[in-house]
């Protein structure tokens, strides 16, 4: 029996990488897709290069999708590409429609033209709930974005299910709440945390400035979550799904733990910047996963202390390889 192939758009990201890992393992065939720039970045898969084929593609251009899709024939194809930092939509709106909401239809019809019968993940995002109407949040819980990232993420989503209903495609969306890990990119709250503490420890820096200390969010490991993803494409109908830990914890207690776990007192080091404050806040997200859980089989196994001791240990062994202290 032929290795089943598939297809990663953001391969080079965080998930991406992660779920090229996670398929390797399981003796698939990985493509990943990457787009032409000056500046390429690879850190995060270049343990599995030679095990990985990269073939380049972008979502702002149809035909190159058609043809990659079509050249490859993959089994299943991981839509995680994005713009995916939040406070960036804000300065790159209309860029980040074209990639997270736009993008995304031009990876259906890309699949559509080329081979209608593979299996399609999107990666929708607890954004799109924004100002929530209910807690915890479930996949019937009406959306409310706050931010020009959210907004891209529902159209997203919305044109997965429409697709997945108009021409019976095999379209799945994963409604992650927020998922972190060692190689999560610094600007993201908990890795600016983690790296921040570590530089402390080492005597490198001195202050660490945040915004919003008390909103409070679903944290979980991003390598527990691209197992619900691919196990999303293994089922007999194709289904929408939030993944998340179902417990929820304030930037404070972040915080409060990095800093415990280096052996320091966060109240000497941080200082709360008005500046950093978004537009719009998304004060609470919370995920009920029990859907997830029941259909999928699925279930977080790394927790939310485990996953901030791990962040800040990668850290330090990172700045202490470097030879930064």
């Amino acid at each position: 029996m032929a290795r089943p192939t598939a297809l990663i758009t953001g391969i080079t990201g965080q998930d991406g990488s992660y779920l090229a890992d996670f398929l390797l393992e399981k003796d698939y065939r990985v493509v990943g897709v990457v787009r032409r720039s000056s500046t390429e970045n690879f850190s995060r898969i270049e343990h599995i290069r030679d095990r990985i084929e990269l073939e380049q593609a972008d979502l702002l251009d149809q035909y190159s999708l058609i043809e990659i899709v079509g050249r490859t024939r993959p089994s299943e194809v991981y839509n995680l590409a994005a713009m995916s930092f939040v406070p960036t939509s804000w300065t790159q709106p209309v860029l980040t429609a074209e990639f997270d909401a736009v993008g995304v239809v031009r990876v259906l019809e890309a699949i559509r033209l080329a081979d209608p019968t593979i299996r399609f993940y999107q990666a929708s995002s607890s954004e799109m709930f924004g100002k929530v109407r209910e807690v915890p949040q479930r996949e019937s819980t009406p959306f409310h974005p706050r931010s020009p990232y959210g907004v891209a993420k529902v159209y997203g989503h919305c044109i997965t299910v429409n697709y997945r209903e108009s021409y019976d495609l095999y379209a799945c969306s994963g409604i992650l709440f927020n998922h972190e890990s060692p190689r999560r990119g610094k600007e993201f709250v908990t890795r600016k945390v983690t790296h921040a503490v570590a530089r402390i420890k080492l005597g490198l820096a001195s202050e660490l400035r945040l915004g919003n200390l008390d909103a409070r969010r679903d944290w979980g490991f991003a390598g527990d979550y691209v197992r619900a993803m691919w196990l999303m494409l293994q089922q007999k109908e194709p289904d929408d799904y939030v993944v998340a830990t179902g417990e929820q914890h304030t930037v404070r207690e972040l915080v409060e733990l990095a800093f415990e776990h280096a052996g320091l007192d966060w109240r000497e080091y941080v200082v709360q910047d008005p500046a950093l404050m978004r537009p719009a806040e998304v004060d609470t997200l919370l995920g009920d996963p029990s859907y997830a859980r029941q259909r999928l089989g699925w279930s977080p196994e790394v927790s939310f202390p485990e996953l901030v001791r791990m962040m800040v240990d990668s850290d330090l062994q990172q700045l202490r390889r470097s030879g930064a202290s």
